[in-house]
């Protein structure tokens, strides 16, 4: 039994090696994460500036005020297309459809294909149907719906398996208590989901707030914020916060607000982890 444990406890050539690359990747990964933050916040704090949070933008003040709440708007439209979608398929897919189900299998080779897919091809698919056939011109609505195109397959793939992280004792507790199909779905099965699906919903918005190849052909490069009476605001084109960045990178003139801005997107990003974080644990203790 001695003899057992200790070989056991032993790490042969292989395992040494894997755990020296592991380590390796682990310490690239982190060193580059940590290269990207310190550069942008050395280059961008310097010059952030009162000027930078004026209302309208011009030529002297570069303002990122209009692209911030452009950016927060296309967001939020984009998320109330895709999350139900999403969800609601992921729902189906574990909760419904019988094993093997040849829907299910398409729908997951589809969803999978989706994913790797560059973002460029979906802003040309985003103008030719949205902007040109449907007739939605360069607007917020063209790129909301174009981006939830590009998100929907990265909420379903992290719903469906926060679903089947959920132990069937949950279900199988629920059904022997008399509570039927929709109320075990609603009340227990996806409480406990939460963490997972939000997980999946902060990748999207940042897959969301960074993108910047698809929206230049759908919602445009309006430096206005986005108007009108009632959800006519949604036809209006307007730049968002990492294409405002692009543009004053690739222009020349205004590299260092070009920094700036990419720390407010830098702030932006970090606020939302945490708030989904704390929206999670306290969901997860409920």
């Amino acid at each position: 039994m001695t003899n057992q444990k200790i070989s056991k406890g032993k790490r042969g050539p292989l395992s040494w090696l894997l755990f020296i690359l592991v380590m390796v990747a682990a310490l690239i990964t982190f060193s580059a994460l940590l290269f990207l933050i310190v550069h942008i916040l050395w280059n961008g704090i310097p010059h952030i500036k009162p000027s930078l949070f004026a209302w309208e933008y011009n030529s002297e003040n570069v303002s990122l005020m209009p692209a911030l709440i452009n950016t927060l708007l296309i967001t939020i439209v984009t998320l109330i297309i895709a999350v139900p979608i999403g969800i609601g398929s992921a729902i189906y897919m574990v909760e419904y459809a019988k094993k093997g189900n040849k829907i299910v299998k398409v729908v997951r080779i589809t969803a999978e294909t989706l994913s790797g897919i560059p973002s460029i091809v979906y802003g040309l698919f985003g103008m030719l149907f949205f902007v040109t056939t449907l007739k939605f011109r360069l607007s917020l609505l063209s790129g909301a719906l174009t981006l939830a195109i590009m998100i929907l397959p990265l909420i379903m793939r992290t719903t469906e398996e926060a679903l089947k992280s959920v132990p069937d004792s949950y279900r199988e507790g629920s059904f022997g208590l008399g509570a039927g199909r929709v109320r075990t779905i609603f009340r227990i099965v996806l409480p406990a989901a939460v963490p997972g699906i939000l997980s999946g919903v902060i990748l999207a918005i940042g897959r969301i707030v960074g993108e910047t190849a698809a929206l230049m052909y759908t919602a445009g490069t309006v430096t206005e914020v986005v108007s009108g009476k009632g959800l006519s605001w949604l036809m209006d084109s307007g730049r968002t916060l990492a294409y405002h960045m692009y543009a004053l990178s690739s222009e020349g003139f205004h590299t260092d607000e070009a920094y700036a801005t990419a720390v407010v997107l830098l702030v932006i990003v970090m606020i939302i982890n945490w708030v989904s974080n704390r929206i999670a644990k306290k969901i997860a203790k409920v």
